[in-house]
């Protein structure tokens, strides 16, 4: 499916506020792509349909995951705010015709992977460096991640697991894995 296609279903599905930052993101997606070398469509692709199951009721959530046999870890079941990335993830693949490896870049871009390839670190960072996002240091963290990516994806990981933690919120085992092995990786160097 083209970019164009992708755009509207999303621009469709989302509040004006989640489109303009779902456009941001595949705009950051696509910066980031340039720079490190991956396929700048397809990251805008990835951007643009990246929280297409954000807004997504609830009980239409449950349904969906029932229908499709999407099954939610333990800490997803109790942070209802996780589950767009599956339900995303299986969305991309069924209604836009993404890869496998597109998809899992999609249910990467919440918790983050020691699994992650470039492009799940470029949707990563971009989700979160977009220029629609308040919550962090936004010239800081573009900064350092168009210098070093595994950098970024480190300043990224810390500052939202602190920001979730302030929150009383759940932090995924996936983001605790990652965050340690970025620093493992980083004391080696």
């Amino acid at each position: 499916m083209k970019y164009e296609e992708i755009e509207e279903i999303v621009k469709n599905a989302l509040s004006p506020k989640r489109y303009l930052h779902s456009v941001g993101v595949a705009k950051r997606a696509y910066e980031l792509a340039c720079i490190y070398g991956e396929d700048g469509e397809i990251a805008r692709k990835i951007g643009i349909a990246h929280d297409i199951a954000k807004e997504m009721p609830k009980e239409e959530a449950l349904a969906y995951a029932k229908e499709n046999h999407i099954i939610f870890d333990e800490i997803e079941k109790q942070e209802t705010g996780l589950w767009h990335s599956k339900l995303g993830a299986h969305i991309a693949i069924s209604k836009f015709g993404f890869t496998k490896d597109m998809a899992e870049t999609i249910m990467y871009h919440t918790t983050g992977s020691i699994h992650m390839n470039t492009m799940d670190k470029i949707i990563y960072v971009a989700d979160k460096t977009d220029e629609t996002r308040t919550k962090i240091n936004l010239e800081e963290a573009v900064k350092i991640s168009n210098h070093n990516l595994d950098e970024g994806v480190l300043y990224i990981a810390k500052y939202m697991t602190n920001y979730s933690l302030q929150k009383d919120s759940l932090i995924h085992p996936h983001t605790i894995e990652l965050i340690n092995e970025l620093i493992k990786e980083k004391r080696k160097q």
